[in-house]
């Protein structure tokens, strides 16, 4: 029995490295999948310190919402009193030099002008007013995420365009090289192309260097190597009307906190003409054990109304202040709705511009590519020159390159429109 047990516990702890060093393997083979623009958007969302700080201003608001309804409720403690004294007095018979109690105390606003009431008001709008700039802060940072993102893919997509430029002119110095040896082809030409290649050669070197800073930028934002990235978002070729994406400017985030601010600053002008009105309070004593005056009293009440007459021009220089503060969050709302409409007009007419200018350059790159295969092989034929072709690879390249820049720049202004209308799709992005 021993010997299986052994047997059987070797055979265990074989089988355990073995998966451990299997799993290890496995675990080394496995690269990371091409980050899509929702998943770069939802690292960033956990790397931003601007949303963390939203964030804790919210639980900020949530604190001072429960410290305005302590206010409402009852307060209830327990007090341990002892008084001692010098006196020369005769002597209690309970206490030869002081006095103790300890009891119950209860205490209740019953009136102050609802300003309680008005606090749990301003401080709940207040919360929604902080969760309202959260949500657009994290439609900015979407922006910059995409910015960032399609700014890469441009780079590394221009980078495809100088490769296949830079193989188009070494194809070219190859065929001349062999034409120039049976005396087809000029030295001249052979030069020519050659120079070309060493200036694209040069041109890549440039590109690669914006690719690696816009490669920065997405680690900065994602707070990790971006690796491969592929987009799968797709960006109409049309757009809607701008009062489309102008219909709903009321409920765009930034505009909500404004006019969440608003209700704010009314709630505290309320709050501060509260001053002038009375106040009335309770308060009530339980007594566990006295030994003060009235001895068989086991419990008090005592009723408390404080009518304010005169404090000089404290408090209306308050009540007047507040009312400042409430008509500068009201212009301050009126603004923010001027200045929403003028950006999503702004962001409509660039989109509305890129997307015509991406749909035109499309057409001149089909165009310019054909045009290409064709003096290529015109130029085989002896039909047209070497300059012909060059001409047409450069063409050929200017046009791909002019086309994936307003490809990558009509997402980019998609995106900021979006934001602009604060229509931005939370459950396709999170």
């Amino acid at each position: 029995m021993k010997k299986t047990a052994k047997l059987f516990i070797k055979i265990n702890l074989a089988v355990g490295i073995f998966l451990l060093l299997f799993s290890e393997c496995f675990a080394e083979n496995i690269k990371p999948g091409k980050l899509t623009l929702g998943e770069c958007y939802r690292l960033a969302l956990k790397q931003s310190e601007t949303i963390a700080i939203n964030s804790e201003l919210i639980r900020e608001a949530e604190a001072r919402f429960m410290q305005a309804l302590g206010a409402v409720l009852p307060q209830v403690s327990f007090v341990w009193t002892q008084t001692n004294e010098d006196s020369e007095r005769a002597f209690s018979s309970y206490n030869h030099n002081g006095s103790f109690e300890s009891k119950f105390v209860f205490k209740q606003t019953l009136f102050s002008g609802f300003k309680e009431i008005a606090a749990i008001a301003g401080v709940s709008l207040e919360q929604k007013q902080r969760i309202s700039e959260k949500k657009r802060a994290e439609e900015l940072l979407l922006i910059d995420v995409a910015d960032a993102f399609y700014l890469l893919l441009e780079q590394q997509e221009d980078l495809r365009t100088m490769s296949l430029i830079r193989k188009a002119l070494r194809d070219r110095t190859v065929e001349l090289k062999k034409r120039e040896d049976v005396g087809r082809s000029r030295h001249s030409e052979l030069v020519h192309t050659e120079s070309q290649l060493y200036n694209i050669e040069a041109e890549i070197q440039l590109v690669k260097s914006q690719e690696l800073i816009a490669k920065e930028l997405v680690t900065f934002l994602i707070g990790r190597e971006p690796g491969a990235l592929i987009d799968k978002e797709d960006t109409p070729d049309s757009l809607e009307a701008e009062s489309f994406y102008a219909a709903n400017i009321g409920l765009r985030a930034d505009v909500k906190a404004y006019d969440f601010a608003k209700g704010v600053s009314r709630k505290e002008a309320y709050m501060a003409k509260t001053a002038l009105l009375p106040a009335v309070t309770v308060e009530g004593n339980y007594f566990e054990r006295r030994d003060t005056s009235p001895l068989d009293a086991t419990w008090s009440t005592v009723l408390k109304v404080n009518v304010p007459i005169f404090e000089g021009t404290t408090t209306y220089g308050k009540i007047k202040q507040a009312n400042a503060k409430s008509r500068e969050a009201e212009l301050r709302y009126e603004r923010a709705k001027r200045l929403a409409a003028q950006d999503i007009h702004d962001a409509y007419v660039k989109a509305y511009s890129a997307i015509l200018r991406s749909n035109a350059l499309e057409k001149a790159l089909k165009s310019a590519e054909l045009n290409y295969l064709l003096q290529k092989e015109d130029y085989r034929n002896n039909l047209v020159s070497n300059l012909e072709v060059l001409t047409a690879i450069q063409s050929f390249g200017d046009t791909r390159r002019n086309y994936m820049h307003a490809f990558y720049e009509k997402k980019r202004m998609y995106w900021q429109l979006k934001a602009a209308a604060g229509n931005i799709v939370e459950d396709k992005m999170r």
